[in-house]
């Protein structure tokens, strides 16, 4: 999940992110990190904690495993990679400038600096590629694919509008270019199975979701029209049925993924039926700026958050079975909120936690079974789907831009979910100390 960072004295954390699956939460303070299991409502478990590194800014868990990820103000262009539960260093690598964002799957670690992207198979920390001369990207903006079966990977193509390159991270190519906005990006999120692509620009009014890999336009809500702002968390949910933007203002939105079709028969009797296909052929005849405000959903459930003006990124997560809206701010809270997927609306505030007043659990229990709650909403839970996966994908040619040219052999990359809780396996515990810089081809 898209992660926060920046200065600010007055704020206690320095940078906050949900890991792939939205079951931990990472958090970036002076003097180090935290880590914290998103399995109870009531109970915050804090996994682990490092004061080893100070004024931490990018701090990414892989999933429930140990790889960590950081990156300190002290050092901004190395990036470290640990084996916290050993508490051992895996690797680190130092770039050409200050590194900007971090993402990772199972297959892949992305490094994403002002004006180059660099890709790794997180396997073994190899650098597989290097995107060099992109669009200047001050904020680091990018999103990759939780699913590594594609690795999909998305960043900026323009300074100026919003469009958004897409580009196959296990192929190694790029794939399309989307038009998304007029101005330029503000956020990009995949949906966890890869097929589905959300954009904001800068003016944070509109938001919009793609189809993946085509590019075509699928979906597009109004979070606003008078107000422009910053969008700051751009999710989905794991089912994908849902997507939540939030913002620097006290209002979180939530987005139904659905679509009204002419088919249902009651639709036609009602007189809201009646007047919704009279709008929808009236938009045949309007200028394009109006038929699209008419064809633009409004939110479907909305968060009044108690503050305005801090950073914060959501999540949409299922936890004791029940769905829940998580809002993490840069004063150091999480709240937690009820998310109605029937009715929507406004979603109640059940939980507020303290995420530097925590205590150390004893054990991580991102693995343990969440008690039984009672169920309180109606059909409350899409299970997330098992998506099989392709055969094995062949080793890459040295055109493919592998680290001196090397073939990547076949049996380095993942066929299924990697066992992130074998040590043995994963990660592999190599020093591996360098710069990019001087050892990267050209692309």
């Amino acid at each position: 999940m898209e992660a926060a960072g920046g200065e600010g004295e007055a704020e206690a954390l320095t940078c906050f992110s949900y890991n792939q699956d939205c079951t931990s939460l990472a958090i970036g303070t002076k003097t180090g990190y935290r880590l914290f299991s998103l399995s109870s409502v009531d109970q915050l478990d804090q996994v682990h904690e490092s004061n080893e590194i100070p004024d931490v800014y990018i701090v990414e868990r892989l999933f429930s495993s140990s790889l960590v990820v950081v990156v300190s103000r002290t050092k901004p262009r190395q990036m470290n990679v640990y084996h916290f539960k050993k508490g051992t260093e895996i690797c680190n690598y130092s770039y050409s400038s200050n590194i900007l964002s971090i993402r990772l799957n199972r297959q892949r670690l992305i490094v994403c600096l002002e004006e180059s992207i660099y890709i790794h198979n997180i396997k073994d920390m190899k650098l597989l590629k290097t995107i060099l001369e992109t669009p200047p990207n001050t904020t680091g903006l990018c999103a990759l694919s939780i699913n590594h079966s594609n690795s999909y990977l998305a960043y900026p193509g323009s300074v100026t509008v919003g469009e958004i390159v897409l580009y196959d991270g296990n192929n190694l190519r790029d794939v399309c270019l989307i038009s998304a906005h007029e101005g330029p990006l503000a956020a990009l999120a995949f949906n966890s199975t890869g097929s589905k692509l959300a954009s904001a620009s800068e003016k944070g009014t509109v938001i919009r979701v793609f189809s993946v890999p085509e590019g075509q336009k699928l979906y597009e809500f109004r979070r606003g029209m008078k107000r422009y702002v910053n969008i700051s968390s751009l999710v989905f949910s794991m089912d994908s049925q849902f997507l939540c933007a939030s913002s620097n203002t006290e209002t979180v939105h939530v987005f139904k993924l659905e679509h009204l079709t002419d088919s249902r028969p009651d639709e036609a009797a009602s007189w809201s039926g009646y007047m919704g296909k009279m709008f929808m052929a009236a938009t045949n005849y309007l200028p394009s700026q109006v038929s699209g405000m008419m064809s633009q959903d409004r939110a479907f459930a909305t968060v009044r958050l108690n503050i305005c003006g801090q950073r914060n990124i959501c999540v949409l997560a299922t936890i004791q079975k029940l769905p829940r809206l998580l809002v993490t701010t840069s004063d150091g809270h999480l709240y937690f909120y009820n998310l109605d997927p029937q009715d929507g609306g406004e979603c109640v505030l059940i939980k507020k936690h303290s995420l530097l007043d925590v205590e150390t659990a004893g054990n991580d229990q991102e693995n343990s079974l969440p008690p039984s709650v009672p169920q309180t909403y109606a059909a409350t839970v899409a299970r997330q789907s098992t998506v099989p996966l392709p055969p094995m994908m062949p080793g890459y040619s040295e055109d493919g831009g592998a680290l001196r040219g090397e073939i990547i052999p076949e049996h380095e990359f993942a066929t299924g979910p990697v066992c992130l809780d074998d040590e043995k396996e994963f990660p592999p515990i190599i020093l591996c100390r360098g710069s990019q810089a001087n050892k990267t081809e050209r692309s």
